[in-house]
């Protein structure tokens, strides 16, 4: 009877500790993503412009938000990833630790620490997955506050019943699959650059701890790594969300291609790679200080 006990005392801790591990890589992921939005929304909001033809340069794009709105206007439409960061940002480092468990679980690892590139590549793109489904609406609302005009210019509330009353709950989650595409393949760079610079870093030190600045370098590239290869269809996402008809990704797709050929994919990667290099220094460092604090709790 002890035995029996005893062998459900060990399983309700067992459950307990991952129940906390859980809870730490959600609440470190949202305290992440809230430091990169707060970093990187100005640039993110200069890439949209450029992406939806409201600025020929980025030069254009920074000169004409300062005359229009002052400084306070590189911060329009920050309040949907602001709300929407923390669950968003949350999710996916919950969902990345979650597929490095399912590859662990499918691999026969024993220790996630010994996974190999491919592996941690496909363990972040399972975080894309559950990440979607609260992206793309925010994403939508995000796009459609930052390419308004002043003189139409909305609430983030406006934004939604605005797309609401246009094209119904099924307009808000637009570009969903462009959203996935992008998000999938993107977060699967994004967390193996990050992993193999950490590991290449912290060889470097004694006790094989990082610094907060080999944590910001290892963030930083993450990012650029991440637009660097999925920035074509963050563009094709954009206008499609941007637009209030009905049109398919293909159809996004030739548009773009006809009005300037594939160099017509990237308007907007000069503030896009700006913006990734702090952002998502910002977002580990955030991340890694959140796990850090509750460790030591």
């Amino acid at each position: 009877m002890s035995e029996e006990v005893e062998s459900l005392v060990t399983s309700s801790q067992s459950h307990r500790s991952e129940l906390v591990e859980n809870v730490k890589s959600f609440t470190s992921g949202g305290f992440g993503g809230i430091c990169a939005v707060l970093t990187g929304h100005p640039f993110d909001l200069m890439k949209v412009r450029l992406q939806t033809n409201q600025a020929s340069s980025t030069i254009n794009a920074f000169t004409s938000i300062v005359k229009t709105d002052g400084i306070r206007g590189f911060y329009r439409g920050v309040s949907p990833p602001l709300l929407g960061v923390t669950p968003m940002f949350a999710v996916s480092f919950w969902g990345y630790d979650m597929g490095k468990k399912l590859v662990s679980s499918i691999s026969n690892i024993d220790d996630p620490a010994k996974m190999t590139i491919a592996q941690i590549s496909a363990a972040g793109f399972f975080s894309a997955i559950p990440t979607t489904a609260i992206a793309a609406p925010f994403e939508r609302v995000k796009v459609v506050l930052q390419i308004q005009n002043k003189s139409n210019q909305t609430s983030m509330v406006g934004a939604v019943k605005s797309i609401l009353a246009t094209g119904g709950l099924r307009s808000l989650f637009k570009g969903s699959l462009a959203t996935l595409a992008r998000d999938g393949p993107g977060s699967a760079l994004y967390f193996a650059t990050y992993e193999y610079l950490k590991q290449k870093l912290s060889k470097d030190t004694e006790d094989g701890k990082l610094s907060l600045m080999a944590i910001s370098i290892a963030g930083g590239f993450a990012g650029v790594a991440m637009w660097c290869g999925v920035f074509p269809i963050d563009t094709i996402k954009s206008v499609q969300q941007s637009s209030n008809s009905s049109i398919s990704i293909a159809q996004v797709t030739r548009n773009i291609y006809a009005k300037g050929g594939v160099k017509a994919f990237f308007p907007g990667i000069g503030p896009a790679l700006l913006r990734s290099f702090p952002a998502n220094a910002a977002t580990f460092v955030g991340v890694e200080v959140a796990k850090k604090v509750m460790n030591d709790l």
